[in-house]
């Protein structure tokens, strides 16, 4: 079946026709409603994703001031400053009470010196931040959601630098504080980057030893790590809003990023890039592979939610630790490029005083600096995917010739990878040519495919060039930092079982095993479905396209382009095979174009709008059935914007 709608043929009477065929969400809103305009959070300072250094990984809780101006130091003489890595992070640690006379956070001065300013009891980060901000760096703070912080949860009696005195003073985290704190470090002190963890309102429940022993007060738990259903959702995304809120009031200048530490949970998915900057998507990375594998895959295929100003992140960098140490450098650099690839912050978590030059070099690695802070903002799609193989490619700058292309193999055997130029959404009979960005040799051009040997644990990354499969135009799947689900479909949240479990580093191999707990299985996927099956409708299958489920709705950035095209329906994959689906397409809040309402086996049906002049365009894919009890998976197929 094929329909062609034009802005010139919708006229008032046939707008009303087709908006009457299908029937509003349930509820005083309706969350399909065409708002026209782009939802992703845009304040603060993150274009592209933060580049810098963390404490924590480096030193834990064990966190001096000496220590820290150290490393600022040595990242401005070795050039990693003047290659993007501006943001100097003091992580927990740092805190020795909360004064009860007025709430105030008291600065541990004994570790941090130049912070006993105005005699006993007071204390100021301000000349620490000066100093930071000297040095052509931002300075970096770290607070938890709760009334405690991580160190607190889960530290032991040899944990140095836990806060000290009574149980009110050792609540040093936001909760009842917030407004108050968040004008402290950034109005006050001036810091210029936050990272609010949520240990607080994790691991103080009831039945917790540390409240039971009186060393603590309970609160929650909020977030329920094995049950999104036991975890108040609500909530958690109101505290973090509050945070969002005092942000923006106490740094008019916008000078700040806001970084949510949710660990992928209390379904953060869903609304972290309407809320901050940066939104983990799983819990602590650690310096061994299998967990580099778990936190990888948590952000691997959320490329749709990633957009300039507001990143995944799949934790702080441990290249120089474990595992990526300078003896496995192979295993650090594709730590580095994977992270590179994802659009991840780039947070170093090394103590950078005794870094060899082999991990610098990987630190300062410009052409792999360059893909990460790519300020068309893609991250990398998946264009192929086993357990032993994943190839990444990332579209570069406004260009959809010029793409990254990344190799990884995942296993402890050599593997001959085949790359094409489907892959890369090149066409086949033209010339492509890549650049190895860790040897900075070009290969020979290839036209159709080209066979790589990737050795194990290794990461190949290209640049690419090549002429496009589209001409003249570009599909949604190669640029998901234009693409944001702003309503994915997702109405019960799920743990996602596509997530490598390795050994737990905090478990060992006690219990059973690190279950699955990411509450993001489901959402939209670029050339996949939600749940990761190809793209397919009525038996026609679609190398390109956006997966998602139905009662959904994405926003799309336009840039000059002319019309908008795309073969929708239900597809082969759907759970429902009954309920019948409607697609919308709408240019800055006006209905531009819809199709009949498709069921499962429907052919696919074509839509072509013209869209010159608009800013925003907006997909809906609504259903006759508010929810998606069944999961009823639809396809934009081949969906894409023509000059």
């Amino acid at each position: 079946m094929k329909l062609k709608l034009r802005l010139a043929t919708c006229g008032l009477f046939a707008v009303s026709l087709l908006l009457t065929a299908v029937p509003a969400m349930a509820g005083d809103a309706d969350p399909l409603a065409a708002t026209g305009r782009w939802s992703v959070y845009t304040a603060g300072r993150a274009a592209t994703p933060p580049m810098g250094w963390s404490s924590w990984n480096a030193f834990g809780t064990d966190v001096t001031e000496a220590r820290v101006l150290d490393s600022a130091n040595t990242i401005v003489a070795s050039g990693l400053a003047a290659k993007g890595y501006l943001y100097i992070n003091i992580d927990d640690g740092w805190w020795l009470k909360r004064r009860q006379s007025d709430g105030r956070m008291q600065v541990r001065t004994v570790i941090f010196p130049s912070a006993a300013v105005g005699g006993k009891d007071e204390s100021s980060f301000r000349p620490f931040t000066d100093k930071i901000h000297s040095m052509g760096l931002k300075a970096g703070i770290y607070s938890d959601l709760g009334r405690n912080s991580c160190s607190q949860a889960y530290g032991g009696p040899s944990t140095p630098n836990l806060p000290e005195g009574t149980v009110a003073e050792r609540e040093v985290g936001l909760y009842g504080h917030a407004e108050k704190d968040i004008k402290l470090y950034f109005q006050d002190w001036g810091f210029d980057f936050i990272k609010v963890d949520g240990c607080g309102v994790r691991a103080f429940g009831p039945d917790s030893g540390k409240v039971t022993s009186g060393q603590y007060r309970v609160l929650g738990p909020m977030i329920d790590f094995q049950s999104v259903n036991r975890t108040d959702v609500a909530e958690i995304k109101k505290l973090y809003g509050e945070v969002a809120d005092h942000l923006k009031r106490y740094n008019p200048d916008g000078d700040f990023v806001f970084s949510i530490c949710a660990w992928g949970s209390a379904d953060v998915r869903s609304w972290s890039r309407t809320v901050g900057n940066l939104s983990r998507t799983s819990d602590d990375i650690t310096p061994s592979w299998g967990r580099m594998l778990t936190n990888l895959d948590s952000a691997a295929t959320r490329a749709l939610y990633a957009h300039p100003g507001s990143w995944n992140d799949p934790d702080m960098l441990f290249v120089g630790h474990g595992d990526f140490d300078e003896h496995h450098l192979t295993e650090a650099r594709s730590h580095f490029a994977l992270w590179a690839m994802l659009s991840a912050p780039l947070i170093i978590g090394y103590d950078l005083r005794k870094a060899p030059p082999e991990l610098m070099e990987i630190f300062g690695n410009s052409e792999l600096i360059a893909i990460n802070q790519d300020p068309a903002g893609n991250q990398a799609v998946l264009a192929y995917e086993t357990d032993d193989v994943q190839i990444f490619v990332k579209s570069r700058g406004d260009d959809p010739a010029h793409k990254a292309v990344a190799i990884f193999n995942r296993g402890t055997a050599a593997q001959e990878v085949t790359l094409s130029a489907d892959h890369l959404k090149y066409a086949a009979g033209a010339d492509v040519q890549l650049t190895d960005l860790w040897t900075k040799a070009a290969l020979p051009a290839f036209k159709g495919e080209v066979k790589l040997r990737v050795e194990p644990r290794q990461t190949l990354v290209f640049d690419a060039r090549g002429m496009r499969a589209l001409d003249g135009g570009v599909y949604l799947s190669e640029m998901p930092g234009r693409v944001n689900p702003a309503v994915d479909g997702v109405v019960t949240p799920q743990a996602d079982p596509f997530i490598h479990r390795g050994v737990s580093p905090w478990a060992g191999t006690r219990g059973r095993g690190d279950l699955p707990m990411y509450a993001g299985w489901g959402g939209a996927q670029a050339d996949v479905t939600p749940y990761g099956r190809s793209l397919q409708i009525a038996g026609k299958p679609f190398a390109s396209g956006i997966g998602i489920l139905a009662n959904s709705r994405l926003e799309v950035r336009l840039s000059g382009e002319r019309r908008f095209t795309a073969s929708v329906g239900v597809d082969d994959s759907t759970l429902d095979t009954s309920t019948p689906v409607t697609f919308q397409v709408y240019g800055d809040g006006k209905l531009l174009g819809q199709s009949s309402a498709l069921r499962f086996g429907s052919a696919p049906e074509e839509l072509t709008v013209e869209v010159a002049g608009y800013k925003i365009l907006e997909l809906v894919a609504r259903s006759t059935v508010s929810g998606n009890a069944e999961r009823t998976v639809v396809t934009w197929g081949n969906a894409a914007l023509l000059k």
